[in-house]
């Protein structure tokens, strides 16, 4: 049945944030973009070979490339930095808490190969923290599309609608590509794909499709779930979230990230001052990836469909509301 979300087939994300990074940057003249000399694994390279003269690369020197990024946001460019995750969001940490978000400058960071889905890359190499980390910077946008064409749109957004910092999240191994195009994309405002009365999945980044296959599976055994895109961790839409927790009664999260910091933390923190309600999260629970195939990675530490289903079940139970 959900055949029919998928638009064009599997696409890796990191395409749509190369796709969308050129289009803002044929749109607009002071967009410029830094490498840290991985330019095609994380998308750059169609903005190298189509606006040469506006790309800088600065070799594997990550924390200098975020100082250089901040100087030419204070002259009135627009910068995009991109490399992987763990380098982008947590070895660049001080620089861009103190060069970028303290200064506020329009300083876009693309956070590539996050999550487990990376793959034979490994622990070092897979971002589990990075949304906990960017998410509690002052001034920090934190984006995280669900597919390739949501990641072009966001990243067009970031840099158009955006005057601040920008974190944009986003994976490498190819995913269903089901977001449609006259859906739009707007920060801070979520995307409810399903409704559903008797529980809430709020998902984010590469586990929004996890959570539609859940449902499907949830509703044949009777139980309605409704599920939300949380594209945007910071600023978060707390009127969905609130009418969520008062219309179902029960929430789940689900994100490709540690559990702690993360989309489930966000969400509760908006739960627990507005409505309480049961929730249980969907995560990596308190330690680190490994090498190996990305599907079984993800099956492993329940970052699946098989998992949702069975935290959302267990949580209904623990409701005495629906097995």
């Amino acid at each position: 049945m959900l055949q029919h979300y998928i638009n064009n087939g599997n696409k890796p994300t990191k395409t749509g944030f190369g796709e969308g990074l050129l289009e803002a940057g044929l749109r607009h003249p002071e967009v410029v973009c830094i490498g840290a000399d991985i330019t095609t694994s994380v998308g750059c390279n169609l903005f190298a070979e189509a606006l040469p003269h506006r790309f800088i690369s600065l070799g594997i020197a990550e924390q200098n490339c975020i100082g250089v990024a901040a100087g030419l946001a204070l002259e009135g460019k627009i910068p995009v930095f991109s490399t992987y995750g763990v380098f982008a969001a947590l070895r660049d940490t001080d620089q861009i808490r103190v060069s970028v978000c303290y200064n506020n400058v329009h300083v876009v960071i693309g956070g590539a190969h996050s999550g487990v889905s990376v793959g034979p890359d490994g622990a070092t190499h897979q971002a589990l923290e990075d949304i906990s980390m960017m998410r509690v910077l002052p001034n920090m946008t934190v984006i995280s599309p669900c597919d390739a064409t949501q990641t072009r749109l966001a990243t067009i957004a970031a840099i158009e609608q955006c005057k601040g910092p920008v974190y944009l999240r986003f994976g490498r191994e190819a995913m269903p590509d089901f977001t449609s195009e006259n859906m739009g994309f707007e920060i801070g405002k979520s995307q409810t794909l399903k409704t559903g009365n008797d529980l809430t999945i709020i998902a984010t980044g590469h586990m929004v499709w996890e959570a539609l296959q859940a449902a499907e599976i949830l509703e044949s055994g009777g139980i309605h779930s409704r599920v939300i895109n949380m594209h945007t961790i910071k600023p978060i839409d707390e009127d969905v979230i609130i009418r969520a927790a008062q219309e179902t009664g029960a929430i789940v999260t689900a994100e490709e990230h540690q559990i702690a910091g993360g989309l489930g933390s966000a969400v509760a923190e908006v739960i627990v001052q507005h409505h309480p309600v049961p929730m249980a999260f969907v995560g990596m629970n308190d330690r680190f990836g490994e090498s190996g195939d990305p599907r079984q990675l993800m099956e492993k530490f329940g970052m699946t469909a098989a998992g949702i289903v069975e935290t959302g079940r267990r949580l209904l139970k623990g409701c005495d509301r629906s097995i």
